[in-house]
């Protein structure tokens, strides 16, 4: 290995898993190992849903130490970066210690303030002016609100909020900071600046000073401590929102041509832009402004995603479980004729069902459709359903933001479902390029070797990189 070699650690945490990833940079080439994977789940405690937060520390420190033990001999970790899903935080006093659990984002206790706002339309236009963010359930300015109001004693006792990403950071650190991707998924961050909204805070009845102006990916926090092994390493800030780092891995095309689906537990559609996306019909479209790394926008929605057919195999004991099992499925899938009508992935019960299956069937019963007979059949209804939702998003952006798009590129674990990739070049009517990388890794990577000045900047990384993305493309049909 060259003695330029930069070696970094990505850690990359989903709601279902999370991952420790070395990459190295040598000779304008990234190479990645994963040296750590996880599960990661949320726990019921009576009525209220809740992550393992001391649990997720603990994973983070086994997969950097496995990440120091497999570099080569003699040589550092050049740095650590941390991304995670979006609008979950803690809640912390002077020294930094947790005054408030840290509840998951399906917890049922926003539900009363998410209505409340959906019912005071002149309130939810003036939030989405001042923030560009919808009113959707896991926000963090609903879930803090709930907080304040269930404990008000919590305005004494808490000085600062951090997001996870941030938390997790600051842990590696010592530093606390906000970082601007995962601030603004919150509908806390003003839309025009990258600085909190006062109003909006105010509405939340949300103290200001537990906030502090963002951070841009890129940040140089401070050398890791507690952690003998990587002696020396730097925390850098990247794009603390995963969704903000597997965009930045997008192998983009520089005129902004492209549209972006991000495909996992959700599937976040959408593309970059210098200027916000707003007004009344981007507010019914559900259309949230966030933010790149470097303070533009991602104007996106969110389609509910693989989480319907994660939620439905659990209904099945015949369900995949190897890579030959899932080829086996979709291959049974594709063969089946396409479903007389597709799902509407706006129904209410398909967010925590008790049962996916059992949520999908009363759907399509009170419609009065035929309910899929097997795997299979409801594998094939949720990709196709998929593909429409997807389709859908992107011409609502061609309308809102007076652009066409002239491919879709898609990353995550969408793209190695063929099935989805095809139903979503069908219903779209435009070819999507499925893309085989770590996505989220490969942005929190890139963000840290731009700081470290490996590379020039983000278009720089996509354009090298491109080089080494498979790719398989999907032409519509039919």
């Amino acid at each position: 290995m060259s003695v330029k070699s930069l070696h970094c650690a990505a850690i990359d945490l989903g709601a279902t898993s999370g991952r420790v990833i070395l990459g190295t940079w040598s000779r304008s080439r990234l190479t990645l190992r994963e040296v750590h994977r996880f599960p990661n789940q949320f726990r019921s405690l009576g009525a209220h849903d809740y992550w393992d937060i001391a649990g997720l520390w603990h994973e983070i420190q086994t997969g950097l130490r496995l990440a120091a033990a497999a570099l080569p001999r003699g040589a550092r970790l050049a740095s650590v970066g941390v991304d995670c899903w979006g609008c979950d935080h803690v809640l912390l006093n002077d020294a930094g210690r947790l005054v408030f659990p840290a509840h998951a984002y399906r917890d049922a206790r926003t539900q009363a303030g998410l209505a409340r706002l959906d019912a005071d339309a002149a309130a939810l236009a003036r939030v989405y002016a001042a923030t560009g963010i919808p009113n959707v359930f896991y926000n963090s300015s609903l879930q803090l609100a709930e907080a304040v109001a269930s404990c008000p004693a919590l305005t004494d006792l808490a000085t600062r909020c951090l997001f996870l990403p941030d938390y997790f950071n600051f842990l590696l650190s010592g530093r606390m900071a906000n970082e601007v991707t995962i601030a603004s998924t919150t509908q806390l961050l003003d839309v025009r600046s990258t600085d909190w909204s006062r109003a909006t805070l105010d509405h939340f009845r949300l103290p200001p000073s537990w906030f502090t102006a963002p951070v841009l990916a890129g940040t140089r926090l401070g050398r890791v401590k507690h952690l003998p092994e990587l002696a020396g390493a730097t925390v850098i800030a990247v794009p603390g929102h995963d969704t903000a780092c597997a965009y930045d891995a997008m192998p983009a095309a520089a005129d902004g041509s492209d549209l972006y689906i991000s495909s996992g537990t959700w599937s976040l559609v959408g593309f970059e832009s210098e200027t916000p996306v707003l007004g009344p019909e981007a507010l019914a479209a559900r259309v949230s402004n966030e933010r790149t790394g470097d303070g533009r926008y991602r104007p996106l929605t969110n389609v509910i995603g693989l989480w319907m057919l994660e939620g439905t195999l659990k209904d099945f004991a015949s369900r995949p479980t190897n890579d030959r099992g899932w080829a086996a499925l979709i291959a049974a899938a594709e063969k089946l004729p396409a479903p007389p009508a597709l799902l509407d992935l706006a129904f209410a019960e398909f967010g925590n069902p008790t049962s996916m299956r059992a949520a999908i069937a009363a759907q399509l019963k009170r419609r009065k459709l035929p309910v899929p007979k097997n795997l299979a059949g409801y594998t094939r209804l949720i990709c196709d359903s998929l593909g429409r939702g997807h389709a859908e998003a992107m011409r609502a952006f061609e309308r809102l933001a007076d652009r066409r798009f002239r491919r879709i590129l898609m990353v995550g674990g969408g793209a190695k479902n063929r099935l989805l990739c095809q139903a979503t070049a069908n219903a779209a009517r435009l070819p999507v390029v499925a893309c085989e990388l770590e996505g989220t890794a490969v942005g929190n990577l890139a963000s840290q070797l731009i700081a470290l000045k490996a590379v020039k900047n983000l278009a720089a990384f996509r354009e090298i990189f491109a080089r080494q993305i498979k790719t398989t493309t999907y032409a519509p049909k039919g």
